[in-house]
């Protein structure tokens, strides 16, 4: 864990905790409008039906799976953010279904449900740009892409991160997930859009952090 004091960690998991309540927002408007999963979730998908366990519990344990890999094989990926974003993703996404499903749902027109479909795309790439920018920790999945722009360093993330997409999608298509006109919205959307506003979200956290009291 990188050694800051705890009133600067405190305020990057402020930040993470924002950016994963933006990010989220974005997850159920793209969920609400019913055209598919994420490519993550239909990895999940798929690998729940081959094994027979439900979808919630196999989505902890592939997260859980990939924080264990990535503590073996990385080092200074997996901070407490991870956990924070492995675990309250599910009770945030549940809140604003609750607030926005009797308004956004499979029953609009289909323009709208694809309109909600990109904004949803856009809404979670902003909020998982402050997430990784906080560097308190990046959700499991999310993390893949992370690692994987750093250590090949000559492809941007946004390429990275849509090969991750695509790799997800195609591999839990073929075990028996569910794709949709959404989820290959996602694998095109989402890497270009986080890595515009990679740049911003910086700002934001530096200024934050620059502003912050100073510990004697």
């Amino acid at each position: 864990m990188k050694h800051r004091a705890w009133k600067e960690w405190a305020i990057r998991l402020v930040l993470l905790l924002l950016g994963l309540t933006v990010a989220h927002l974005g997850v159920t408007l793209f969920l609400q409008s019913d055209l598919g999963s994420d490519p993550f979730s239909v990895l999940v998908q798929g690998i729940s039906m081959q094994v027979g366990l439900s979808f919630g519990t196999t989505h902890v344990i592939v997260t859980c799976a990939l924080m264990a890999i990535m503590l073996v094989t990385t080092r200074g990926y997996v901070l407490p953010g991870t956990v924070v974003c492995a675990f309250c993703g599910g009770p945030i996404i549940d809140a604003f279904t609750w607030l926005l499903g009797g308004f956004i749902n499979a029953s609009l027109p289909m323009a709208l449900r694809v309109s909600s479909s990109v904004v949803g795309c856009v809404i979670l790439a902003a909020g998982m740009s402050l997430v990784i920018r906080s560097d308190a920790g990046t959700g499991p999945n999310d993390l893949v892409a992370v690692i994987l722009a750093d250590k090949l360093k000559r492809f941007q993330f946004r390429w990275v991160r849509m090969t991750c997409d695509a790799v997800f999608m195609v591999v839990g298509f073929v075990l028996g997930g569910t794709v949709g006109l959404g989820t290959v919205l996602a694998v095109f959307l989402i890497g270009p859009v986080v890595q515009w506003f990679l740049p911003r979200s910086q700002k934001i956290v530096e200024r934050c952090v620059r502003t912050m009291p100073k510990v004697s």
